[in-house]
C-alpha cells in the first residue's frame, strides 16, 4: 500500500487531462514521515483501543497516507472516541447509517429528487411554495431528463409532494425554505472539484448533492450556504459509504458552522476576521495600519480563506494535508464527547477538581493553549486564524510596498494560489501563535 518515498500527494487524486491550470502539489508523501497504514494499525490494541497520542506527531509533521486517510479523519474530526473498541465503533457506525437513511428518506418524501441520482439546478417551487410548472424551467432544473414528458412527471411529483404537506405555506415555511435551496446546492455541486476525474462519475456528484440536501434540512439554523460543497467534497472522495461521508462532514461543520451563520447585521465569519485583525495589530502593527489606511481594517479580503480553508489556494491533495495537519495540531481527546454528549465533559471537569489531562493526547497547538492558559477562555482561537495571519506575514513586505488599494490586496493574496506551501504555513502559524500568546500575557 506504500508508495515510493517522495510520491506527490496529488498522484492519488487524478486530475482530468484538460485541466492544466490547477495548483500543483508542494507536499510529498515520504516513508518515515507520513503516517503509514502499518504505523496506524500498530497504534490499536487487540480490542481496538487507539493510542492516538502515538500518531499525532507523525500527522502534524508529515500528514496521512491516502490509503488510510478516511478512517484517520473519522478520529481527528471526533466521529469516534479513541478509547472505544472495534465492536463499539462498528455498532455506532451502523446506528449512524440508519439515522442518515431516516433523514434521507424524510427529505425524499418532501422532494423526490433526493436519492434519485438526479441533481436540480433551477428552482422547482416559488417563494410561496407553489410548484413551478413551466416546462422550460423544469427542463433546466432537470437537465438529465430526456423529454418533456419526464418534465411533466417531475412537475406532478413536485405538486404531489407539496400537497402531501397540506399546501399550507404558514405551516410549512421550513419545508419551502429547504426546497428553495436545492437548486443552489445543485449549481454549486456542478462547480465543485470538477478538475477531478472522480467527479466524472455522476453517482459521486449525486452523493455530494444528497448529503448537502440532507444536511441543509437537519441544520435548520444554518441550512445550506455557498462554500459547504468545498468542505464536503473530500469526504465523498475519501469514504465510500455515503452515510459515513455525511457524518464526517457533519463533524467538520460542528467546527465551522459559526462561519456560515448569518443575521441581518452580521456574517458569522466576522468573529474570526476580527481576531485576525487583533493578531495582526499585535504582531505586525505597521501592516495593520497600512491595511486600515487602505480601507481594509475589516479584513474581508481574507473571507474566502476562512470559509473554505484554503481549498482554492492549494491543490486538492495539499488542501487535505493542510486540514489533517491542522486537526492533529488542534486535537483534544474530549472532542468526541463535546459533540456526542456535552454533559459528560461537564461531569468530567467537575469531577477532576483541577486535574490536567495528559498532554500526550493533545495536539501541539492545544498543548500551547493549555500551557499559556488560553483554554480557560470561552472561545479559544482556532489555528485557522493564525494560518491566515502567517500568509499575511509572508506577504507583508509586498503588501506594504505594492498595495495602493483593496484591489491590490486581493490580487496579491490571490497570487498565492499555486505557490502556497501548506507545511510552511502551518509551521508559520505555530510560531505566530506562540509569539502572540507571549505578548498577550504581558501586562
Amino acid at each position: 500500500m506504500w508508495r515510493d518515498s517522495g510520491a506527490p500527494t496529488d498522484s492519488f487524486y487524478a486530475v482530468r487531462p484538460e485541466c492544466a491550470d490547477v495548483p500543483k502539489t508542494k507536499f510529498k508523501i515520504k516513508a518515515g514521515k507520513t503516517l503509514s497504514a502499518r504505523r496506524w494499525q500498530a497504534a490499536f490494541s487487540p480490542e481496538g483501543h487507539l493510542d492516538i497520542g502515538s500518531v499525532l506527531g507523525r500527522i502534524q509533521r508529515g500528514g496521512v497516507h491516502p490509503s488510510i486517510r478516511g478512517e484517520v479523519w473519522e478520529f481527528l474530526l471526533g466521529c469516534f472516541e479513541p478509547k472505544s473498541t472495534f465492536d463499539e465503533r462498528e455498532q455506532l457506525r451502523q446506528k449512524r447509517r440508519v439515522q442518515y437513511a431516516r433523514w434521507k428518506e424524510e427529505c425524499k418524501e418532501m422532494d423526490s429528487h433526493v436519492g434519485s441520482g438526479r441533481i436540480i439546478t433551477a428552482p422547482i417551487i416559488t417563494e410561496d411554495g407553489e410548484p413551478i410548472q413551466d416546462p422550460l424551467v423544469l427542463l433546466e432544473a432537470n437537465p438529465d431528463q430526456v423529454n418533456s414528458n419526464d418534465s411533466v412527471s417531475s412537475s406532478n411529483e413536485t405538486r404531489e409532494n407539496w400537497e402531501s404537506f397540506g399546501g399550507h405555506v404558514q405551516l410549512d415555511r421550513l419545508v419551502i425554505d429547504w426546497k428553495l435551496t436545492l437548486h443552489q446546492i445543485g449549481l454549486d455541486v456542478l462547480r465543485t472539484d470538477r478538475t477531478l476525474e472522480f467527479y466524472e462519475n455522476k453517482e459521486n456528484l449525486s452523493k455530494l448533492w444528497d448529503i448537502l440536501a440532507v444536511y441543509a434540512w437537519i441544520d435548520k439554523d444554518v441550512g445550506y450556504c455557498q462554500g459547504m460543497s468545498d468542505l464536503c467534497s473530500p469526504m465523498i472522495v475519501l469514504l465510500d459509504d455515503e452515510a459515513d461521508a455525511f457524518w464526517c462532514f457533519e463533524r467538520l461543520m460542528r467546527r465551522l458552522r459559526g462561519n456560515f451563520r448569518c443575521t441581518e447585521k452580521s456574517v458569522g465569519v466576522e468573529n474570526q476576521l476580527q481576531s485576525l485583525a487583533s493578531i495582526t495589530q499585535v504582531l505586525d502593527p505597521k501592516l495593520h495600519q497600512h491595511l486600515e489606511t487602505l480601507g481594509g481594517g475589516d479584513y474581508l479580503f481574507a473571507f474566502r480563506m476562512f470559509m473554505v480553508l484554503f481549498r482554492r489556494e492549494l491543490s486538492f491533495g495539499d488542501s487535505l494535508f493542510l486540514w489533517e495537519m491542522m486537526w492533529a495540531l488542534e486535537y483534544d481527546p474530549d472532542i468526541y464527547y463535546m459533540y456526542e454528549d456535552p454533559g459528560i465533559i461537564t461531569e468530567k471537569n467537575e469531577g477532576s477538581k483541577g486535574k490536567v489531562k495528559s498532554t500526550r493526547q493533545l495536539g501541539k497547538y492545544e498543548r500551547e493553549n493549555m500551557k499559556n492558559g488560553a483554554k480557560s477562555s470561552d472561545a479559544p482561537l482556532p489555528i485557522s486564524v493564525f494560518l491566515v495571519a502567517s500568509v499575511l506575514k509572508d506577504k507583508s513586505a509586498k503588501l506594504m510596498t505594492e498595495a495602493r488599494g483593496l484591489d491590490d490586496v486581493v490580487k496579491i493574496l490571490n497570487d498565492i494560489s499555486g505557490t502556497l506551501d501548506a507545511k510552511k504555513a502551518c509551521i508559520g502559524a505555530m510560531k505566530l501563535h506562540k509569539k502572540y500568546l507571549k505578548k498577550a500575557k504581558k501586562p
